[in-house]
């Protein structure tokens, strides 16, 4: 009786663990959704978290769970998990996601945290016990989405300034003043959507393997998914606003077009994506985006040395959260 109750109790703590990581995955990528929106002027800071929150929120009820189910039965082979895997998948994604807030850089907490559940799947059975077509998938996006991100940005941007080639500097920030407020909500509408089914995920992962979810179910426990939405939009209200500096401010100038633009190639690659059940970086994204507008201006309107320390936060997210997580996992055998 002792020993089911001490499980149970174990369980709670992951899942609370995965809800903080949750609220820490919205503190750590607001950036993503309000950084363009803010440094453009068109929205405050306290009002854009909320406008940001709001539409993670809304995602509820747009997209299907198809990224959470990757998470859950598309990483890890059926019977591998236990709860030594996600304690320390969890830790080893919080830690990374930390440590780069800290020094105010963006890295996706969606890689970190598929790069804890890689460590500690290695640390326990090796790679057999990974699903190949759930990595490889995974990996491929790291490079694709802030490609497609920059392209569909790139583009938006060309094409608005044929469309508005005419029209005086004053007509056209006040239109995109107004159409940057559209481009944000969608924005933050895929950022809600392909960011909190990685960690309905790992929780339906956790309640499969310890037998509170049915392993053929089509989706989790409706509490998950409701915590988890919950959990991410009250972090993206926090904001990170060290990180919304380096978006927003770092990276080129923006102006309400630009923004538009961006924010607008960025939600067009998370739609996407989403529909496919990849789990992408909102963060590689959207700087790709902003990148792409940057570019179609003159590459020197770029700050290239930003960009590149982004990107090495990028190629290190899943070795180092992954070697953290294989620590975690041996420190968890010794506790629990």
């Amino acid at each position: 009786m002792e020993a089911t109750q001490a499980a149970l109790w174990l369980v709670i703590m992951l899942v609370v663990l995965a809800v903080a990581f949750d609220f820490m995955n919205g503190f750590h990528d607001a950036a993503n959704s309000i950084a363009t929106v803010v440094s453009t002027g068109v929205l405050r800071p306290s009002t854009a978290v909320v406008f940001a929150a709001f539409f993670n929120l809304v995602a509820i009820a747009v997209f299907h769970l198809s990224v959470a189910a990757t998470v859950g039965k598309g990483i890890v082979q059926p019977g591998v998990v236990d709860t030594h895997i996600v304690f320390g998948a969890l830790l080893g994604a919080i830690t990374w996601n930390v440590l780069t807030w800290y020094y105010g850089i963006p890295s996706s907490s969606s890689h970190a945290l598929i790069g804890g559940i890689v460590g500690a799947v290695l640390a326990k059975s090796g790679a057999s016990a990974l699903i190949g077509a759930g990595i490889w998938k995974t990996v491929l996006f790291i490079f694709l989405s802030p490609l497609l991100g920059f392209i569909l940005g790139s583009l938006m941007m060309v094409a608005v300034s044929q469309i508005f080639r005419r029209a005086t500097p004053s007509r056209i920030d006040r239109w995109f003043r107004r159409l940057q407020l559209v481009s944000a909500g969608a924005y933050s509408l895929g950022h809600g959507g392909n960011d909190a089914q990685k960690t309905i995920g790992i929780i339906w992962m956790l309640l499969i393997a310890t037998g509170h979810a049915i392993p053929g179910a089509d989706k989790p426990p409706g509490w998950v998914i409701i915590a988890c939405y919950v959990a991410i939009g009250a972090g993206t209200m926090f904001g990170g606003w060290r990180i919304v500096k380096t978006m927003g401010q770092k990276l080129t100038k923006l102006k309400p077009v630009h923004g538009f633009c961006a924010e607008t190639g960025g939600a067009l690659t998370l739609f996407l994506a989403t529909a496919l059940g990849i789990p992408v970086s909102t963060t590689h994204t959207i700087t790709g985006a902003i990148v792409g507008v940057g570019s179609t201006q003159r590459a020197s309107a770029v700050r290239w040395g930003v960009a590149g320390n982004i990107v090495w936060a990028w190629i290190f997210t899943i070795p180092a959260s992954a070697f953290v997580a294989g620590i975690a996992y041996w420190v968890s055998l010794q506790i629990f």
